[in-house]
């Protein structure tokens, strides 16, 4: 190799560890003095990573343990769709359904945001943008992480992003639930329909985008073509895996567009119930 290294070259453990060099100091691996050799801005990327991750949770968090201004006819915020709690805003006809009685006194959105949070958390993309970006896991490629031993997710709690896939079901449930709710936006302030507002353009976008990211799941992708030996036997499934797999391309795209298209349309949902800003009616 051209790196001027002695493979067998190793960097001791410490006299009193009590343990072998494991990791980049391995026998096995090259004695790089430094943990990488690039000269490029590597940590740019987890770092903006990061800081768009943080921004968003800061954001979810105030508007989801808020309990408020979440519903101005015909409009409801996503984070708060379906509301089964009985502290509810009454939506006219929209999906209000008291299953939790009136003991439950927190914010309705906690209820229901467990199932697309659970579903962004353990989704492959965004595994890979919170490893890297939070948990220095590794930050970079050919950057070492920092940590003596890795296990993967074989080990709790990081074997539970193996339920991914579960919480694709809910995600799916929870987008046609939000697609009624768009449907609704079609109504204006006396329920009264054919009527299109700014807000109904905006939920629009979202729910397409939250549809596009959903079905570009890694998950989706097997279960519309995977399993089949002979894609020439299942034309319908192969015509649908070619193009989930499409989508799949742009999980990455997808998973970011979605998720500041359901922070833009919450908190325009939020501007409008609030008074701070009137919903300009197009018919």
């Amino acid at each position: 190799m051209a790196t001027g290294t002695d493979p067998q070259a190793t960097t001791p453990a410490p006299a009193d560890s009590g343990t072998a060099p494991h990791g980049v100091h391995s026998a096995s691996r090259a004695a790089i003095p430094g943990r990488h050799l690039r000269s490029d801005r590597w940590w740019l990327s987890p770092a903006i990573t990061a800081a768009g991750l943080f921004a968003f949770i800061v954001y979810s968090t105030w508007r989801a343990f808020a309990g408020d201004d979440y519903y101005a006819e015909p409009y409801v915020s996503p984070f708060y769709s379906p509301c089964v709690a009985q502290n509810c805003v009454p939506m006219k006809g929209g999906a209000n359904w008291e299953i939790f009685g009136a003991w439950w006194g927190l914010s309705p959105a906690l209820l229901i945001l467990i199932f697309p949070l659970g579903f962004r958390l353990t989704c492959y993309y965004y595994r890979k943008a919170y490893y890297r970006g939070f948990w220095a896991s590794p930050p970079a490629c050919a950057v070492a992480e920092p940590r003596a031993k890795y296990t993967g997710e074989t080990r709790f709690p990081l074997i539970l992003q193996n339920i991914h896939r579960y919480f694709f079901y809910f995600a799916v449930i929870v987008a046609g639930i939000l697609t009624y709710d768009t449907v609704l936006g079609f109504r204006d302030e006396h329920g009264r329909w054919g009527h299109m507002g700014l807000g109904t353009l905006v939920l629009l976008a979202n729910i397409a985008l939250i549809w596009a990211y959903t079905l570009s799941c890694h998950s989706c992708r097997h279960i519309v073509g995977g399993r089949l030996k002979h894609f020439s036997r299942h034309p319908v499934r192969y015509r649908l895996w070619g193009w989930v797999s499409g989508l799949n391309a742009r999980h990455m795209q997808l998973a970011w567009a979605s998720l500041i298209s359901v922070a833009v349309a919450d908190f325009y949902v939020y501007l409008v119930a609030s008074g701070a800003f009137d919903d300009p009616r197009f018919f």
